[in-house]
């Protein structure tokens, strides 16, 4: 049985964030319930460009591109996040994390080369990840799930009321592109603007424009960090099996 995972936390660390404090809590708090170590690693998106995503995140078992944008390499935290894609690691992406996740699946995936975040280049042509028609900072809203989706058995109920402290989300007049596709939209809100999607065919991999570990900052657990912390486990023990097994 696996007692230690390792977690890479990819954004540019900043003590003054409220999600960069809370986070090392809520995986604390699963870290406890779940009796396990978890070694979070705080890794600077511009420590992952010109090809150095392989190195720095080879071992890991998880990797949670974090809050907090613009990064100081969006391109560091789109290859980290490809990296997570391509090679089946459990993948949470939260705020800034889900955008970029979003922006990766278009690029590298659906090939849309042109598509930009408005907030790293405001005067691009293709913006897919544009300015929200009303900021969702500090503030609380409703979320529908898509039923049968993981994000609904993973929240155990139909909706949920989640915190945000975010500008910008995946334009709505662009959400058809991704019809057909593996990134499914599973999370809106009251109005259908996109709020959380997964990714089919992957173990885990998982993006919300809401912000889950802000629960920790009141003492309690998200059921959304606790099922990305099960998925590293078992993506740990499926590596060590296979390590033994090729021995």
């Amino acid at each position: 049985m696996i007692d230690t995972l390792r977690i890479a936390l990819v954004g540019d660390f900043d003590p003054t964030k409220l999600a960069h404090q809370a986070i090392p809590l809520a995986l604390g708090a699963v870290a406890r319930q779940q009796a396990i170590e978890i070694r979070a690693e705080w890794t600077h998106t511009l420590a992952l460009e010109g090809g150095a995503a392989p190195a720095l995140l080879d071992d890991i078992d998880g990797l949670w591109c974090v809050p907090a944008s613009p990064y100081a390499s969006a391109e560091g935290a789109i290859a980290a996040i490809r990296y997570a894609r391509e090679r089946g690691i459990p993948f949470l992406g939260t705020c800034g994390g889900y955008q970029h996740a979003i922006l990766e699946f278009a690029r590298n995936v659906l090939d849309l080369a042109e598509a930009a975040h408005a907030e790293d280049t405001p005067d691009a042509s293709f913006k897919l990840i544009a300015p929200l028609s009303c900021a969702l900072v500090e503030v609380g809203g409703e979320l529908l799930f898509r039923p049968e989706s993981r994000l609904m058995a993973i929240h155990g109920r139909g909706s949920a009321t989640e915190g945000y402290h975010c500008s910008y989300g995946l334009a709505p007049e662009k959400v058809s592109l991704f019809d057909g596709s593996r990134l499914r939209i599973t999370a809106r809100d009251r109005d259908g603007d996109p709020r959380g999607f997964e990714l089919l065919g992957h173990p885990f991999f998982i993006g919300t424009a809401y912000q889950p570990e802000r629960k920790a900052l009141k003492g309690e657990r998200h059921p959304l960090i606790s099922a990305f912390v099960e998925a590293a486990a078992e993506y740990a023990e499926d590596r060590v099996a296979l390590h033994r097994k090729s021995a």
